[in-house]
């Protein structure tokens, strides 16, 4: 993923975030603030972005966000269930946010070789625990290219870390898309 194209993702948020007039807060784990950082790279969008809480560590995730520490251990902190609880957690604690979104993952070096590559990312909107509706999320699978590990761990770690962000973008350009 390009730089430019990473860009014109965090356009087309903002746009869509000006056209809809929401706020959006963010969650992100193994991107850490890489999201944050490419909105705010965009002029005005400090009306329509909150902010992003980076909750690198587990104990973040369950102290600022409030993810209850039996998922951390049981399914773990990269699961569907941990990505749910911290775009509901970050909502929850900026009342003036509408929607949010989060991203957990494995991106290597080191990861368990179950989840090596595996990302969760989550919309949520304000009220839909209300409605009964849980966080929306989706399961990614990062490749690795041939001999990427071996080569460079720290590149890989990087082009995986932009890739989950272009991902979480799209997730979150798909939620502004549904209706309310």
């Amino acid at each position: 993923m390009s730089e430019r194209d990473l860009n014109r993702l965090a356009g087309q948020v903002v746009d869509r975030l000006k056209v809809l007039n929401l706020r959006i807060v963010l969650a992100e784990s193994c991107t850490g603030g890489l999201v944050s950082a490419l909105l705010t790279r965009i002029p005005g969008v400090s009306e329509f972005h909150c902010g992003s809480a980076v909750v690198y560590q587990i104990a973040t995730k369950a102290e600022w966000l409030g993810v209850p520490k039996r998922l951390l251990r049981n399914p773990g902190p990269v699961s569907p269930e941990v990505a749910a609880k911290m775009a509901s957690g970050v909502l929850a604690v900026t009342p003036h946010a509408e929607i949010a979104a989060s991203v957990t993952g494995h991106l290597g070096p080191g990861a368990p070789p179950a989840q090596d590559g595996l990302v969760y990312v989550a919309f949520t909107r304000r009220g839909q625990a209300r409605r009964g509706t849980k966080p929306k999320v989706k399961k990614i699978e990062l490749a690795n290219e041939p001999g990427d590990k071996i080569k460079s761990p720290k590149l890989c770690r990087l082009r995986r870390q932009r890739s989950a962000a272009a991902h979480l973008l799209r997730w979150i350009l798909e939620g502004l898309a549904e209706p309310k």
